[in-house]
């Protein structure tokens, strides 16, 4: 009888530290241990230790016991085989699922934009703000030449790679893997049938993003793209100076230009388009999918000067003769001395 009632004991304490055991095992591996209000996510660069992480999901991801996660992923050698990049933290996850996705590089994909862009040093602060890359990393490939002909560019016209667009990248993505990305996103836009409509005008692609970044600078109404586009078009063929405003805001380096003076106009610029005919050596910005489709389904018509309209609207008015332009050039000339634009 007392040999049974040891035998009881002993198994009901095995039982009791086997479901213990059970229990403490659930609740660090396999128990809900994230508990956000929605999805969030923590950024894992070079610089963040394991601490960091931790800090992070206590603080931002509804970490319930950062103590369990801790004790698991010190188990599963977790804080010395750390991956960069961008991870998901779901309503419900347990410690297993995010350390599985954490120790193999499992990450999410992150939606980057740029649009906007004038300058290179633009590009650079606004895929630093999405990625993982910073300024520093972006900024030497655009103006290293070598570069930039491996790419099929020049250092003036390497805006011209990039499609405004919405793309998913990794987050922790390289400088050079987001230039081959850019290449790849080009050439896919750069499909036979828009190389046909640039061959047709005389133009290659890179000369066609130039037109279409003058288009973009010259007027804010998108309707207006294929009719500027075509008196540009309209003067390159009679190889007339273009003439354009924008180009020379971009030679002085002050796009907030409300007047152009003659003295901006006497620069000594490759971009001054009033003293050196054709096309500007680069883009004076990164069109867009708009003003690039505008220059190459342009409008046909006999207009060769165009004048901002007197009322400020932003549009403009278009004409076949010089006579013509200039009473609208003098229109908009008195309306400016009268709001006292210098």
């Amino acid at each position: 009888m007392r040999k049974r009632t040891l035998i009881a004991g002993i198994l009901s304490f095995v039982v009791f530290l086997l479901a213990g055991a059970g229990f403490w095992a659930y609740r660090l591996i396999l128990a809900p241990d994230f508990e956000p209000s929605n999805t969030r996510y923590v950024y894992v660069d070079e610089n963040k230790d394991f601490d960091d992480l931790c800090r992070q999901l206590a603080d931002s991801a509804g970490c319930l016991r950062i103590g369990s996660f801790r004790q698991l992923a010190g188990i599963l050698k977790y804080p010395a085989r750390m991956h960069t990049g961008r991870y998901a933290v779901k309503p419900g996850m347990n410690n297993l699922a995010l350390l599985n996705n954490l120790r193999r590089g499992n990450q999410e994909a992150v939606r980057i934009t740029f649009n906007n862009i004038r300058f290179k040093q633009d590009l650079a602060k606004r895929l630093a703000g999405q990625l993982m890359i910073g300024e520093d990393e972006l900024l030497p490939l655009l103006a290293d030449s070598a570069y930039c002909a491996s790419l099929g560019f020049t250092t003036e016209t390497i805006l011209a790679l990039f499609i405004p667009n919405t793309y998913e990248v990794y987050w922790n993505l390289s400088a050079e893997k987001l230039m081959q990305r850019m290449q790849r996103e080009y050439k896919t836009f750069w499909n036979d049938t828009r190389r046909a409509k640039a061959e047709k005008i005389g133009m290659t692609p890179v000369e066609v993003a130039i037109l279409a970044s003058i288009v973009e600078e010259e007027t804010a109404a998108v309707d207006e793209y294929p009719i500027v586009a075509g008196l540009y078009l309209n003067r390159l063929q009679r190889g007339i100076p273009l003439q354009a405003d924008p180009t020379v805001k971009f030679a002085v380096g002050d796009f907030s230009l409300q007047r152009i003076l003659f003295e901006h106009l006497e620069i000594d610029s490759p971009y001054n388009t009033y003293k050196h005919t054709g096309l500007p050596p680069g883009p004076l910005r990164i069109p867009t999918i708009k003003g690039l489709d505008a220059v190459l389904d342009h409008m046909k018509h006999n207009y060769l000067y165009m004048c901002a309209k007197e009322d400020f609207s932003g549009r403009h008015n278009f004409a076949i003769t010089l006579a013509e332009h200039n009473r609208n050039a003098n229109r908009y000339r008195a309306e400016l001395n009268r709001r006292k634009i210098r």
